[in-house]
């Protein structure tokens, strides 16, 4: 009996890696399974709300959805004075899918938890109610801003999008918890551009991006990126350097046909 307990032992320790990757593969198989069985239903949520989505070639809008499926599965969501519904996490990791869909490197791991609360939210410290923000417990999303955001109620405004700009950030340049080069190479190059207009409006100049931008520099990041998906023509005819340092940064160009077209899965 010994013998064939350190035999097994034995083979464990040799078979270990193709054990993992085995098992990983098993749980990829599974998930996507899963997820096969429910796409039509993701699809006919996701394509009533999403612009960018139906912009995709079906190719893609399978991509983007096994992604939404992948983060969604990966998170908590938690609702504060509003009612859960299907919708709300898929359309909330719909909108990390669409800011991150041409990177290798989606899935923001250190945000477990994801809280959806009603509009009138306050924050301490804050004199005005807060649409949404980041901080290390988690992402939180006021869902009606976030859903007004979607379908473009506010001109060059996306909450979701402006919030998973934050997280972005958070999670490559404070944390480091799930680190990209690309993105934090490029973040140095976006950074060099956006400076000096950012430090211009703090002292006064006015920009396309509105007041709100100079409020910090992620404050600034976060409503450029709203822009550059809301109002791509409008960014790149006034602030064409920072259109394309953020065109490099996302691996996105929103003026260019077919550019949702991606090799990453």
């Amino acid at each position: 009996m010994a013998v064939y307990l350190l035999a097994m032992v034995i083979a464990l320790v040799i078979y270990k890696d193709r054990l993992l990757v085995a098992l990983k593969n098993l749980k990829q198989w599974w998930e996507r399974r899963q997820f096969q069985e429910h796409q039509t239903y993701y699809h006919s949520i996701v394509s009533t709300h999403s612009k960018f989505y139906n912009g995709l070639s079906l190719t893609d809008q399978e991509k983007f959805l096994w992604r939404t499926y992948q983060y969604m599965r990966a998170r908590k969501f938690h609702y504060v004075d509003v009612e859960p519904s299907p919708e709300k996490p898929m359309l909330v990791s719909a909108a990390a899918v669409q800011l991150t869909f041409g990177l290798d490197k989606f899935m923001m791991s250190y945000f477990e938890d994801v809280y959806i609360m009603k509009e009138d939210n306050y924050q301490v410290g804050f004199a005005q109610p807060e649409k949404g923000h980041v901080n290390h417990s988690g992402i939180y999303l006021c869902w009606e801003s976030f859903i007004s955001g979607m379908h473009g109620a506010q001109a060059n405004a996306n909450v979701g999008l402006h919030e998973m700009g934050h997280a972005l950030t958070y999670v490559n340049l404070i944390t480091q918890t799930e680190s990209d080069p690309h993105f934090k190479k490029e973040f140095k190059y976006y950074s060099k551009v956006a400076r000096p207009l950012f430090d211009a409006m703090q002292k006064g100049y006015t920009s396309v991006l509105g007041s709100y931008a100079a409020s910090n520099f992620q404050e600034f990041w976060a409503v450029s990126v709203e822009f550059f998906f809301e109002n791509p023509l409008k960014l790149k005819e006034e602030l064409p350097a920072l259109y394309n340092a953020l065109k490099r940064l996302l691996k996105q160009d929103p003026l260019q046909e077919g550019f949702f077209s991606s090799k990453a899965a």
